[in-house]
Parts: C-alpha cells; structure tokens; sequence
C-alpha cells in the first residue's frame, strides 16, 4: 500500500471520497464501486475497499455486497436523532468553552471565526463552511475534556455533512460572532441561548437540504 507525501494510498482515496461526499459531488444513493474508483484514482482496488470500509465507519457510507457501496441516504428520524445528540453534546461543549476557556485558546477561536468571515465576504463558499465547522469543533479544545474529544470523533464525519452546508455564508459568520463575543463574556446564559438557537436553525436546514423537510 504505497503512499504520497507520507499519506496513505487508503487514506488519500477515504479523503477524496469524504471531500466528494461532503461537497455534494456524490449524492446519496450515488454507488460506488471499487473498480470505477481505483481507474479514477490511478490506484489498486485494496485501497478503494480500505477507504469505503473506513467511510462505512464513519457513517456516510452504506456497504452493498461483493464490491460496491453506496452514499448513505439519512431519513428525517436519523437527522432528528443526530440533531438531539448534537445539541446535548454541543450546548455542553460551548458552556464548557465559555467558563473554562482561557487567552491563547481564545485569541485561537478568534483567529478561526476572522477567517471565515473574510472567506464568507468573499463567497469562498467551501472555506467558509469548513472554517465555520472548526468553529464548533474548536470548542471541544476550550472545554479541556479529552473525552468529549473521543465522543466528538465518532460523530464528526456526519455532524459536518448533514449540518455543515449553509445557503447564507454570512448569517452563520454572524451567529458566530456573537457566540464568540459571549463565550469571551463568559455568559453562559447568552452561550446556552444562542447556541440553542443556532443548532435548531442547523437542523432544520439539514432537514430541507435532504429533501425530509416536510413532517
């Protein structure tokens, strides 16, 4: 299993993959087959199967039999429940982040939500939703608890594609911004508030974008 510049040929096509599947360029329902995969990347079938069965993992991927698979298709009840997990996990995490944060973890976050502001004037659209999905991932950092680091591993894949993608750039950069401002108060009633608010606007545009808006 070779690699390029010291990455793994299965972790280079699982990235690929990822990136595809994020971004919308594999739709769910979209298969995807080894054979067709491996003449795309100029790489075996090993690293294909290695990389699905890691996406498999992850939970965005669907395994068929022999070998092929599909983008995982999410019914409203999986994004609900998703959602629950999240706002539990999040709320907590931007709490934490607000009372325990200290200078250098927050002159970080500031660094980070600067970026996607300029990214999101611009219409970098793929910058902005990555840096606004490091935002939320950030605060696993100024919370200081490693296990919430391992809990938020397990989810991350799926928490990015199905709340990640937002239609206004800039009302999530601004959302943003005044969760920054209360976390750096450390108002944690403000945190609680807003960031209850945000996640219930990311659920149910998670909820429209996968076609599973209606009740």
């Amino acid at each position: 299993m070779g690699a390029e510049n010291g990455e793994l040929e299965s972790a280079r096509v699982a990235r690929v993959l990822r990136d595809d599947i994020m971004l919308g360029r594999r739709l769910p329902g979209s298969r995807l087959v080894e054979r067709d995969i491996a003449a795309e990347l100029n790489v075996s079938r090993l690293p294909v199967r290695e990389a699905i069965r890691a996406l498999v993992g992850e939970g965005v991927v669907t395994p068929r039999p022999r070998s092929w698979a599909v983008v995982r298709s999410f019914t409203r009840k999986d994004i609900e429940d998703l959602a629950e997990v999240r706002a539990t996990v999040e709320t907590l995490l931007f709490v934490y982040a607000a009372q325990r944060h200290d200078a250098e973890g927050l002159q970080t976050l500031h660094e980070l939500l600067e970026r996607e502001e300029r990214a999101a004037i611009a219409g970098e659209v793929d910058e902005a939703m990555a840096l606004a999905g490091r935002f939320h991932e950030y605060m696993t950092v100024l919370a200081g608890n490693e296990m919430f680091m391992e809990l938020a591993a397990v989810f991350l894949t799926r928490l990015r594609w199905l709340f990640g993608r937002h239609e206004d750039l800039m009302a999530e950069a601004v959302e943003h911004r005044a969760l920054y401002e209360a976390i750096r108060a450390r108002d944690v009633e403000l945190v609680r508030e807003l960031v209850t608010r945000h996640l219930e606007l990311g659920a149910l545009t998670a909820l429209e974008r996968f076609g599973v808006g209606e009740a």
